[in-house]
């Protein structure tokens, strides 16, 4: 069976096709770091760190790249709120978030850019787009005509029929809710008096807009179409549809082949926020006396493309779920001694198992219930010592991609 992935680029499941197969290409929408991030971002950025895993489990040479959101409106406000530097306030929850990824067993990506360290190139992308009559000033700051893209929301599939006749401009670097701003969008915010985020560069002084981030970053690293691009369902409103006619109004191909957005998490059925005091830490979890491997497991434990709920009932059944797993797994592991492995029946059926489920658009939940049900079912006494380590060495190279049995 082929590996097929859900492509929000029309809407559809596709075979997997990169675009070259020589070494796949994945960017991916990393965190906004005005806050630390929590579980919810921690899913999306785990569903990622499958995602490559898998692709590498299936013999591909992969690139990753994840860009950090360091400057933004909302950094600022937050600097400003604590009283401290913007690198500051940056720096603390960049040191965080790269502990929690390593505790959560994720690969570090190839390349981890931030927004700041791409001012120059998202202003020669900016000068590029004024060049071409596609961007405009107004004021002290640069707009994007969306109307100047032919094809703009293609990968929304955006009704353009509703687009104002009337001119309007949106100046934020983003806004709230899931819904689309039918205007303008800021490319660069000029200086004003009083500012303290601003750097003096061939287009004037300022700062970039969130909305040009990603496309500096990613022409930084990469020359030709992504293979896949990733992000949060919460993207494929706005930002990623901005990103796309930004990088494509100044290079001669499209930014991906293929777009993946993952759900959101819920805690107790309700979207988490510092309004509701709901939100919750990777901390949190491991405070409660869960282990890394759990709290990894919880959150990869689904479909990416399905919401999930939050419970500490929900993650308590899922961490006894896991240790009963690893239990089974132990059982055989004894069994195997230092035996040298076979190839059995068993040891087919749990790689066919995982591969059949995993090439199903990521199906992580299927593939380990799929897994859970053979293992469980074996008779670990009743295994030659041969057959058990074979069937150890298989479960091995699936948690390459899992991480949370051994």
């Amino acid at each position: 069976m082929a590996f097929r992935l859900y492509n929000s680029f029309g809407k559809k499941t596709e075979t997997f096709k990169p675009v070259n197969p020589e070494v796949v290409s994945v960017f991916t929408c990393g965190p906004s770091v005005y806050q630390r991030a929590h579980i919810g971002n921690m899913r999306t950025f785990l569903y990622e760190d499958v995602l490559v895993r898998y692709l590498e489990y299936l013999g591909y040479s992969v690139k990753r790249g994840m860009n950090i959101t360091d400057v933004e409106d909302k950094a600022i406000i937050q600097a400003g709120k604590e009283k401290i530097s913007l690198k500051k306030l940056t720096d603390r929850n960049i040191a965080k978030f790269v502990s929690e990824m390593k505790i959560l067993c994720m690969k570090e990506p190839d390349y981890l850019p931030r927004a700041s360290e791409h001012v120059e190139r998202a202003a020669d992308i900016i000068q590029t787009l004024l060049d071409k009559g596609i961007a405009y000033r107004h004021g002290v700051n640069i707009y994007f005509d969306p109307l100047k893209f032919r094809g703009f929301g293609k990968l929304f599939d955006l009704d353009m029929t509703k687009w104002p006749k009337t001119r309007r401009r949106f100046h934020k670097d983003t806004y709230p809710g899931i819904q689309w701003n039918f205007g303008d969008f800021v490319l660069w915010h000029g200086y004003m008096e009083g500012d303290t985020v601003y750097w003096d560069t061939k287009i004037g002084r300022g700062r970039p807009s969130w909305n040009v981030q990603d496309p500096s970053m990613v022409a930084g690293y990469f020359k030709e179409t992504l293979s896949i691009y990733c992000g949060g369902i919460d993207n494929l409103y706005r930002h990623h549809d901005y990103a796309l006619a930004i990088l494509e109004s100044v290079k001669p191909y499209k930014m991906a082949r293929y777009w993946l957005h993952g759900r959101h998490l819920l805690v107790d059925g309700l979207k988490m926020s510092k309004s509701k005091g709901n939100i919750v830490y990777v901390g949190d979890l491991l405070s409660k006396g869960y282990s890394a491997a759990e709290a990894r497991f919880f959150l990869i434990y689904g479909h990416y493309v399905k919401r999930q709920n939050f419970s500490y009932v929900k993650m308590e059944a899922a961490a006894v779920t896991l240790r009963d797993f690893k239990k089974a797994v132990a059982a055989i592991r004894r069994r195997a001694g230092r035996a040298t492995a076979v190839d059995s029946a068993a040891s087919a059926l749990l790689q066919k198992t995982f591969s059949d489920n995993m090439d199903n658009d990521l199906n992580v939940k299927a593939a380990f219930d799929g897994l859970r049900k053979i293992v469980t079912r074996i008779d670990a006494g009743a295994l030659c010592s041969e057959e058990a380590a074979g069937i150890v060495k298989s479960l091995k190279k699936i948690d390459d991609v899992l991480k949370v049995i051994f």
